[in-house]
């Protein structure tokens, strides 16, 4: 099991579309049609991950539910305006993050570039930076040594202490699968930080699960 489907099957994989395709194209314009049940579609297909994405800015699951209600409000005043330069999910999370952070909940967070220290532990390499122990094949091994219960815990508990940024990057990424690009606006990051930014959490997420398989 990799990391990317170890992420998916705890919180749910997305559905997206051709490569360049908006997945959502057609109930837009159906929504713009006047169709009630179209924007039923549309809330059921993200609802879920605009909840676990405002719950990270936020301290509580019921604040999340009422960005999330704001967010579909300001969805329907603003349809008529949305030009379709970026897929309707980037557009829908670019809202969804601004009403987040405008609640004063928390401050806006810092992008993680050096908030973290070493994503690996230092003793691992030798003066000459190459690895003294190398990673486990956990990817390879993991079905077989680990139950994936076991496994999407131990992935559970890493993302709830990562940087804020970390988290949301990886699970844009790897769970919900919006390109580097798209969740560069919905970050308000800069491409060179999204990879940071990715870089880190997965490390971390992987470095925690080596450590599980190998009984640290």
């Amino acid at each position: 099991m990799d990391l990317t489907r170890a992420l998916r099957r705890g919180a749910g994989s997305s559905r997206r579309g051709p490569a360049g395709a908006d997945p959502d194209a057609a109930l837009v314009a159906r929504v713009r049609a006047g169709e009630e049940q179209a924007f039923m579609e549309l809330v059921a297909r993200h609802q879920s991950t605009m909840l676990r994405l405002a719950r990270s800015y936020v301290p509580s699951s019921a604040i999340a539910e009422e960005v999330t209600q704001d967010t579909w409000l300001a969805v329907l005043r603003g349809l008529g305006g949305f030009e379709g330069r970026s897929t309707f999910r980037t557009w829908l999370m670019q809202i969804l993050v601004n009403r987040a952070r405008s609640t004063g909940v928390r401050e806006r967070r810092s992008v993680a570039v050096g908030d973290a220290g070493p994503v690996v532990d230092a003793s691992r390499f030798d003066a000459a930076g190459a690895w003294m122990a190398p990673p486990e094949h956990w990817v390879e091994d993991s079905d077989e040594r680990v139950s994936a219960q076991t496994l999407a815990g131990v992935i559970e508990r890493t993302l709830s202490v990562l940087p804020e940024n970390q988290r949301d990057a990886v699970l844009l990424r790897d769970v919900d699968g919006l390109s580097g690009s798209e969740v560069c606006e919905v970050l308000q990051v800069t491409e060179a930080n999204q990879r940071v930014l990715l870089h880190r959490a997965r490390s971390r997420l992987r470095q925690a699960v080596e450590d599980d398989v190998r009984g640290a």
